[in-house]
């Protein structure tokens, strides 16, 4: 069964897959190839007739992601031509009329380097479904092709932009799907969890959100320093054999997009640092998007008004450090001499304190314990603390789910609630995240999905106390 709707850019025909109508790879602006790359994004010029919408849209080009071990692998499905689309699931009866329905806009992770909101991972029907809302996926430019700091000729957090222009894609067009342009939650996981919290503090973007859902945001991470960011983008012209100032704008968009990349992984393997999980470009502090850091934000209130809810997995960092031989083999001083180069004077203390929590754990999962309370928890847990400090609604959650066959030591580790959200456990067939999901882990994903469900549709979770500051109890676990 078909349905056709109309966008501010021409009509779109969906196909109905259960309970939902998927209406995939909708352009919310013009292909960034030619002059417009490296450009911020551009309205797209239309199109007659109907436009079928029932495959997602290629992949912003990347390269292999680095969780691929953790996650499954994936076959790469890029094109710059064609990559900037949203797509948008809407419950059946949605559409039959009523009243609008509260809407999801939903960003993947991936490190502001790799992931696509096209893939199978992060089909939003039978969420959409469940909650009786309408869920929105979408592609931003990652890597060099969104976060290459050249401002000089129009390179700043392109990514950003390009997330800004989706929440104005919705703001313009949800309602004729079923959405209601003024119920929308802004959310995503990892770095689109980082994504989402920054769109709901710009004020240039804060008045298109009016709910946030953080799940396992790397608020650990300081937006990039501009200078650390120009130094970055030299070396990158550097590789390239670009030459400096407005004459690389010209280069930088005659080069194939593989050479881009190829420069981008070199450049990776230059800058990485033992037990460092920051990529080499990602969102520039003072660029747009970013004006401020979100500590700074928060304080200045923000995101006062807005619901919340936030969490983390229990082992966020077993993704990044369960498969580098340098993380597993270190021993107790060479892990504390990791840590000082990270955190200076307080490496002794945080060690020392994982440590007696865990005294069975080696030197590597001490270590790793203690990145995901640095990178995730910690951040979490303040933004949790002065949100509901200032009387806003807000709840948190934590993900223990680990698979009982677990032969890498992941526990409950980064992206594991993944494929509960979007109840998508097929599209998980080699993932040592996940393991193989009986019937206790698809009642596990229903309640989690019907959790941020709820919160998505009403602000507040059904049969949950909202979070108190420092308050761990208050704090609801999913395994």
């Amino acid at each position: 069964m078909f349905h056709s709707e109309d966008t501010d850019r021409g009509k779109v025909r969906g196909v109905a897959e259960g309970e939902a109508i998927s209406f995939r790879g909708i352009p919310y602006a013009a292909s960034p190839v030619g002059e417009l790359r490296f450009a911020p994004p551009q309205p797209h010029p239309g199109w007659l007739g109907v436009r079928e919408a029932e495959q997602a849209g290629p992949a912003v080009p990347q390269a292999a992601s680095r969780l691929e071990q953790v996650m499954g692998h994936r076959t790469p499905d890029w094109n710059e031509d064609g990559c900037l689309t949203v797509n948008v699931f809407s419950p059946l009866r949605a559409l039959d009329g009523g009243a609008p329905r509260p809407v999801l806009v939903w960003w993947h992770g991936g490190g502001f380097t790799s992931g696509s909101g096209g893939w199978d991972w992060y089909d939003g029907g039978r969420l959409a479904a469940l909650g009786d809302m309408v869920v929105v996926t979408a592609n931003y430019r990652v890597g060099p092709l969104g976060y290459l700091y050249l401002p000089e000729i129009g390179a700043a957090n392109l990514g950003a932009q390009d997330q800004a222009a989706v929440l104005h894609w919705v703001r313009d067009n949800i309602a004729s799907f079923g959405g209601d342009p003024r119920s929308v939650t802004v959310g995503g996981q990892s770095a689109g969890a980082y994504s989402a919290l920054s769109l709901a503090l710009d004020p240039r973007t804060t008045g298109l959100v009016d709910r946030v859902l953080l799940e396992s945001g790397p608020f650990g991470l300081r937006p990039q320093d501009p200078q650390n960011a120009a130094e970055n983008a030299e070396a990158y012209l550097r590789l390239l054999g670009v030459p400096g100032a407005a004459d690389a704008a010209k280069a930088l968009r005659a080069l194939p997009v593989e050479q881009l990349l190829a420069a981008y992984g070199r450049l990776a393997g230059r800058l990485a640092r033992q037990g460092n999980a920051a990529p080499p470009m990602y969102p520039v502090l003072g660029g747009p998007g970013v004006p401020r850091a979100w500590q700074r934000a928060l304080a200045a209130g923000a995101l006062e008004g807005k619901a919340l809810l936030i969490g983390t997995t229990r082992d966020e960092a077993t993704a990044f450090f369960a498969f580098d031989p340098r993380i597993q083999n270190l021993t107790t001083a060479g892990a504390l001499d990791v840590l000082t180069g990270q955190i200076g004077g307080r490496a002794h203390e945080v060690y020392h304190r994982q440590a007696a929590r865990l005294p069975q754990a080696t030197p590597a999962q001490i270590f790793t314990a203690v990145q995901t309370d640095e990178l995730f928890r910690d951040g979490a847990l303040e933004i949790a603390d002065h949100h509901a400090a200032g009387g806003n609604t807000t709840y948190v959650y934590q993900f223990d789910y680990q698979p009982a066959e677990d032969e890498h030591s992941l526990g409950a580790t980064h992206c594991g609630e993944l494929p509960f959200l979007f109840n998508t456990f097929d599209a998980y067939p080699d993932s040592p995240m996940l393991g193989r999901p009986a019937d206790a882990q698809r009642a596990l994903g229903r309640a989690f999905a019907s959790a941020v469900a709820d919160f998505v549709t009403t602000g507040s979770v059904h049969d949950w106390l909202p979070y108190a500051p420092a308050t761990a109890a208050r704090i609801r676990h999913f395994a």
